[in-house]
């Protein structure tokens, strides 16, 4: 893997407003693509989540949410040493769950098919629309430019379970091209159970477009509604 450092992207700084995540970039207070899709979620999923929530009780249902999150922030953790070069001899004997998940996305998704980085944990913002935080930027996977996206999971993913994904990337790719004149239009969605059983998603061409469209559409439901 070599890395083109010839974007310059911008610090930032988190806060909670609100109860809004937002992203301090240059002067202007942007909310996170995550926070525009949980406020404009359907309520089919909305309904779905509180079945599952009901399914299994609310304390263990919050057990469970709390687990995957330190889970999932582990895993970033270590994926994002690696890819700035950053591991080290203390972390060769890790064998915690984390590091054996980013083992199976490092091998399976990104060995042989990550050729040139832009960039990693990388703030991107659409002027005037939204901010966020891009696991990977690369100029070269497999050839193409793609956003990358690390996730973690309890069981494996359907396709249809993953549409905020392909919007979150989307929205990233969005920004990117925008600010950077770039046409970024490829998500790779890299999936690690907590068994260690790995996934590939790929959106690109007119199905990438359509998310696109799709969340904009987003974006403008957000803002009417903190309008109202």
């Amino acid at each position: 893997m070599k890395w083109n450092r010839k974007y310059n992207y911008p610090s930032s700084v988190r806060a909670l407003f609100n109860g809004r995540r937002l992203y301090d970039v240059g002067s202007e207070k942007l909310p996170s693509v995550t926070t525009i899709l949980s406020a404009t979620q359907s309520e089919e999923k909305k309904a779905g989540l509180e079945r599952w929530r009901q399914s299994v009780g609310h304390k263990q249902a919050e057990i469970i949410t709390r687990e995957s999150a330190v889970r999932g922030s582990g895993m970033h953790d270590y994926l994002e040493k690696f890819i700035l070069g950053k591991l080290n001899l203390d972390l060769l004997g890790d064998n915690t769950r984390e590091r054996m998940m980013a083992d199976e996305i490092i091998e399976k998704g990104l060995r042989n098919k990550l050729n040139v980085i832009l960039g990693c944990e990388a703030v991107l913002h659409y002027p005037g629309l939204y901010a966020g935080s891009a696991d990977l930027i690369a100029e070269d996977y497999e050839g193409t430019s793609a956003i990358i996206d690390f996730k973690q999971s309890n069981k494996p993913k359907r396709e249809e379970y993953i549409h905020d994904y392909y919007l979150q990337c989307a929205a990233y790719a969005m920004a990117h091209n925008k600010v950077y004149g770039t046409n970024i239009a490829k998500a790779v969605i890299l999936v690690c159970t907590k068994d260690n059983l790995f996934q590939r998603f790929i959106v690109d061409g007119e199905k990438f477009k359509n998310y696109q469209s799709e969340f904009l559409l987003r974006v403008e439901q957000y803002h009417s509604q903190k309008n109202n």
